[in-house]
């Protein structure tokens, strides 16, 4: 048996200042809010193109419902010239009632349930806004404190292993010890990608859509190649941005959720050394 006295006890480290925890938690509720609205809003016309103008025979993504040779219906998704048969999830499904509607997105992941998109835009624009907030009041901190450059910017060192961080990842082989002190390559290239290239893309791509916005700034449908290629980019922006919340939910729960759950709460991250963890 070995004794307690020699056995490495985990470190605590402080390891995200208050700022980081308040604006990410406020982004997490924003982002959460802005799809479920988002969802709402592309229900009143779920179909996606390229260009200025809605051109049913060019769409790329649509989700309807198909009347049947026997007088049923069945709800089609469409990418490209593939069709899928999604009834019940995408295109066709059941109301609050019980009863099939022809609509994109299910009632239970739009906000609000029931068809309202007037109230589904408010929920969206408030959010949005709320959203770019604490996006550029994140920013300014992570500018000033050096946040960035200290623990976002991948070293050299990091970038030469990444082979072997990621197949480190792919056998859920976490770092310890003095390496769980900062963030791995493909966490910090992962953030990079998301605040600086996704987030700041799915902004400029909403306001593209806005008609006042056209009126200031014209030139930005051009930039985008016009208001139905930028709510494409908006949709595949919000959907890249889902996928990284998905991952970055199941790394949470690989690596400890109560950990992380706690270092995002009060700051402090326990570390877990080799030996200590061969030691309970």
């Amino acid at each position: 048996m070995v004794s307690s006295a020699i056995v490495p006890q985990p470190e605590i480290v402080y390891r995200h200042s208050v700022m980081v925890r308040i604006t990410h938690w406020v982004n997490a509720f924003c982002l959460l809010v802005l799809l479920v609205s988002g969802l709402q809003i592309f229900n009143a016309h779920p179909t996606l193109y390229f260009g200025e103008k809605s051109e049913p025979d060019r769409a790329v993504l649509s989700m309807r419902a198909v009347e049947q040779p026997d007088g049923s219906y069945r709800g089609i998704t469409t990418i490209g010239s593939a069709q899928f048969d999604t009834t019940g999830v995408l295109g066709l499904s059941r109301d609050a009632s019980g009863e099939y509607e022809d609509r994109g997105f299910p009632s239970w992941i739009t906000l609000p349930s029931y068809r309202d998109l007037a109230t589904g835009r408010r929920w969206h624009f408030f959010f949005a806004w709320l959203f770019v907030l604490n996006g550029l009041a994140y920013l300014i901190y992570a500018a000033w404190s050096g946040h960035v450059r200290r623990d976002l910017a991948p070293t050299r060192s990091q970038l030469r292993h990444i082979g072997q961080s990621i197949w480190e990842h792919v056998r859920f082989h976490f770092p310890k010890g003095e390496e769980a002190k900062s963030y791995n390559v493909l966490q910090k290239l992962a953030y990079l990608a998301v605040i600086f290239g996704l987030l700041p893309l799915v902004v400029l791509t909403g306001l593209t859509m806005s008609p006042a916005m056209n009126a200031a700034f014209p030139f930005m449908l051009d930039v985008f190649g016009g208001r139905q290629s930028a709510r494409t980019i908006h949709f595949l922006c919000a959907t890249g941005i889902t996928l990284f919340v998905v991952v970055h939910l199941v790394m949470v729960v690989a690596t400890g959720t109560w950990n992380n759950i706690r270092s995002m709460i009060t700051g402090r991250y326990v570390i877990e050394t080799e030996e200590a963890t061969h030691g309970k």
